[in-house]
């Protein structure tokens, strides 16, 4: 381990309903796939147990540190894996270079991993500190805090109600905007702690910073564009299997899913959304607002 990799390099990462991921897929062992959002490679080295030298495993991730990890734990094996740091919406561009035409199976997990919400330099997370930062790829756009200085009232309270369905949006953005400096965790927190009432804080908090994070990343706009082509690169019998832990983003899927399926062209094999079990949850708490949706294209 050289001294670039995060210090919770050994610690395990813990992917969300594993079993079900491997049960979706239905993975072939000669098959490509795809794990748009691979991560430190949890649900990778599940997908990978089941090929054979002959498959093919391409992941994608925007997150430089989290590809570090995944390289590190596969680069000295002979898995048939490659990764790439680029977002899973222009997953196309990786596949055409690689001349691959159709994958047989597409993994997304739309979920933040222990280690982004628990590092004290990303700000993905209420709980942590250090600046206000947010970005996946924390080499491009713009910073939480430079959002909230370019947006105004209205504009912030919008993002934080749409994307964070915050009843006080209005009054916890006028809060932000009139705090003297917006650069880290404790600010924010400080300026929603003076325009929320203390009984329902903690959910505000969830959400305002769910809020800034998905227009900091654009997610939703992203999540459009690869509804919008995924079908065009998954084979006849292929799967798809995504996970989403907001209610904007597994209604997303879900209407695109039907829409496919009126169309003739997928079967949705999931008619109401798969949860994490009880255990699961109870073991690893984070899994508890997941949601996986799963389908097949059949022409």
């Amino acid at each position: 381990m050289t001294t670039s990799m995060p210090q919770d390099y050994d610690q395990p990462h813990i992917p969300v309903m594993p079993s079900e991921v491997i049960q979706y897929l239905n993975l072939q062992r000669d098959g490509v796939y795809l794990d748009g959002t691979v991560g430190a490679g949890g649900h990778a080295t599940q997908i990978l147990d089941h090929l054979s030298s002959n498959g093919r495993l391409i992941g994608l991730d925007r997150d430089a540190e989290a590809l570090d990890i995944c390289n590190h734990r596969f680069g000295a094996s002979a898995r048939p894996i490659s990764t790439h740091q680029l977002s899973y919406h222009r997953f196309p561009e990786i596949l055409q270079k690689m001349e691959v035409p159709a994958v047989n199976g597409i993994l997304l997990d739309l979920g933040l991993s222990s280690m982004q919400l628990d590092s004290d330099t990303r700000g993905f997370a209420f709980e942590s500190e250090g600046d206000l930062d947010m970005r996946f790829n924390s080499e491009s756009g713009k910073t939480a805090s430079e959002l909230i200085s370019n947006a105004s009232d209205e504009e912030l309270a919008d993002i934080i109600f749409q994307y964070g369905e915050e009843r006080h949006s209005r009054k916890i953005a006028r809060s932000i905007k009139a705090m003297k400096t917006m650069t880290t965790v404790a600010d924010l927190k400080e300026a929603i702690r003076r325009s929320t009432p203390p009984q329902q804080r903690h959910k505000s908090l969830a959400r305002v910073f769910q809020a800034l994070r998905i227009a900091v990343n654009g997610e939703l706009d992203k999540l459009k564009s690869f509804l919008d082509v995924f079908m065009d690169y998954l084979s006849i019998n292929g799967r798809v299997v995504i996970m989403s832990y907001h209610s904007l983003e597994d209604r997303m899927v879900k209407h695109t899913f039907r829409a496919l399926k009126q169309a003739g062209i997928l079967n949705v094999l999931t008619k109401k959304p798969i949860v994490p079990s009880a255990d699961e949850q109870a073991q690893n708490s984070r899994s508890r607002s997941a949601k996986l949706r799963a389908a097949e294209r059949i022409a």
